[in-house]
This record gives structure tokens, sequence and C-alpha cells, in this order.
């Protein structure tokens, strides 16, 4: 098949993918207020993680917030139940704490840790970047010496913030009120920064490389990395919009935001899968857990591939006009 044509079935689907989810809450039918079900065990099968799979490759590293996506997602499927799973003779699983766990628990974590799935995509197509760091960290590359530097300095308000937020944000932001403000909050700031953009610098992809950034404008990115905190904001999107702001080209900035991302999403992943993987493992069983994890890599890998081209060629417009669609759909859905 042309590569064009998959590229317009791919953008297609990237454009349905809210409209088909919205239409998906609004047909749902309303339960009865106060109805209490009970959740069976292992309710997340191989369908349900080809769907988060998907779109979790797709939305990773796209500007349109993957964890958002996945927590709307989660929503439509039914994998947001707070009931207690039980097991097989009816009684509540518990935590280490001895508290019941529920399905949401461990989709919120499997959420997280698909995300494996992304980070082996940009672990394989920028493996050359990533070998240059190596010999940097080896002190066999100058070049590579200071883009390890960069990625470390951007990495660190994330490490921070991220231990002493983590809990609170799963709490207040883990919801669809908390995602459509961000989406909203996203579009605006990717369309300001995107004009600015075109009148500041162009479309000049002979820009800084990213060893040539220094250490202030690296903690800059980090720091605006960590607004993707909130989920519906995108990480992609703060870092992306960061190297903007410090002179990246769109293809060097989204080069920074993948490489910075591997990293991020690693210990984001190693972090869930210590502190709520046992809850997951015991809700969800191994199959649809890989499963999950490859579809993510092979779809991660075709939106990395897109991604770069489009944005050279076209810039963030879009992707903010789908937050705005996305963020009313989820909105619409509330109010009814």
């Amino acid at each position: 098949m042309p590569r064009s044509v998959l590229k317009r079935l791919f953008l297609t689907g990237l454009i349905l993918l809210p409209i088909l989810g919205g239409l998906r809450l609004l047909a749902a039918p309303e339960e009865p207020a106060g109805t209490a079900v009970a959740v069976e065990p292992r309710q997340l099968g191989n369908r349900e993680a080809v769907l988060l799979g998907l779109v979790e490759g797709i939305t990773e590293y796209l500007p349109i917030s993957s964890t958002g996506h996945l927590i709307l997602t989660n929503a439509v499927l039914g994998l947001d139940a707070t009931d207690p799973v039980l097991d097989e003779r009816g009684y509540p699983l518990l935590n280490k704490a001895g508290e019941p766990i529920s399905l949401k628990t461990a989709a919120d974590a499997y959420a997280i840790v698909i995300q494996a799935g992304a980070i082996l995509a940009v672990l394989i197509l920028y493996w050359p970047r990533i070998w240059q760091v190596i010999l940097g960290l080896l002190g066999l590359s100058p070049n590579g010496r200071r883009l390890a530097r960069n990625l470390i300095v951007a990495f660190i308000p994330a490490v921070v913030l991220g231990l002493l937020l983590d809990d609170w944000i799963e709490r207040m932001l883990f919801s669809p009120i908390p995602i459509a403000v961000a989406l909203v909050v996203g579009g605006l700031i990717m369309l300001g920064v995107e004009s600015w953009r075109k009148h500041q610098l162009g479309d000049d992809d002979n820009l800084i490389d990213l060893h040539t950034l220094g250490v202030r404008q690296s903690l800059f990115i980090g720091v605006l990395q960590c607004f993707a905190m909130w989920p519906g904001m995108s990480r992609s999107m703060m870092t992306i919009v960061g190297g903007y702001i410090a002179g990246l080209s769109p293809a060097k900035a989204a080069e920074f935001s993948f490489l910075l991302g591997l990293i991020t999403l690693s210990a984001a992943a190693g972090y869930k899968t210590v502190t709520s993987g046992r809850e997951m493992f015991m809700v969800i069983e191994m199959g649809p857990l890989i499963l999950g994890i490859a579809v993510a890599f092979v779809s991660a890998a075709l939106a990395v591939k897109w991604l770069v081209s489009y944005l050279t060629r076209h810039g963030l417009a879009i992707f903010a006009w789908y937050r705005f669609v996305l963020a009313a759909l989820v909105l619409l859905f509330l109010a009814r």
C-alpha cells in the first residue's frame, strides 16, 4: 500500500477516534443511581488490550495526551469501575494495605505500564542518537555527552514533582472534567506558540541542534514537561512547545521530546510497576497485558514517523483543533 495512503488512513483514524468514542459514550445506557454492580475479576481481555494499545501507541508521542485518552478509553470500555474486584470465591481482592482492589486501580496502572511499547518504538527508531548518548556517557563522544547532560537536566524536574505529587494527581486529576479542561488549555497554548514560532523562527530546519542546547534551555523544557502530569495536557506537547521556545526546529523539538520521553516514560512505567504492579497482575492476565504492549509498540512506531514529517510541514495547529473537538465531546457527555 502506498505510503501516502497509509498516512491518510492514519490521520483519518486519529480524527475519528474522539468522535466514535463520544458517540459510544452518548449511546451508553444510564444506570439507576445507587446501583452497585459486582465486578468479576480479569475483565480486561484481549479486545480491551488491543484498543488500549492502539490508543497508547497513536497518542503517546502526538501532542494530544496519551494518559488523557487512556483514561477516557477506560471509561468507554467500562474499565473505570470502583467496586471491589472479587475472586473466584466471591471475596474482594486486597492490596498490601488490606484495601479492596478495583478494576479502575488496575486499569489506571496498566495505562502507565503499557507505555513500554511506545518506549521500545523510540528505542529502535532513534537508536543512532541513543548510541551517541551512550558513547557520551562513556567519554567517547563530546556531542553525546552534551546531549546526555541536556536530557538529564530536563528529566530532573519530573522526578522531583512526580514523586511528590503522584498520589494527589491520580486522586484529583484522573477524571473526565480535569482532562477536558487540560485539553482546551493545551490547545490554546499550542495555537499561541505555533503562531509565535512562524513569526519568529520560520520553518528553517537548520536551527540549533540537540547537543547545543544550554542547561537553562534544557531545564526550561523539563519544567514545562511537569505540567503534563495533568492528564490531558500532554507530555509531548509541552516538551515540543518548550523546544520551539528554546530555538529548536519542529523536527528537532519532536526528537528531543521523544528522547526525553524515553527516560521519563521508562521511569514512570517502572515506578508504577513497582508500586501498583501487584494489584494490576491480580486483575489483568499476562496475555492481554503483553498484547497491549505489542500493539502499542507497532502503532507508536508509525505515529512517530508520521509526526516528524507532519510537524515539519504543517506545525501543531491541527492537534489543537483535535483537542477542542475531544474536549467538547467529553463535556457534552458530562452535561448529559
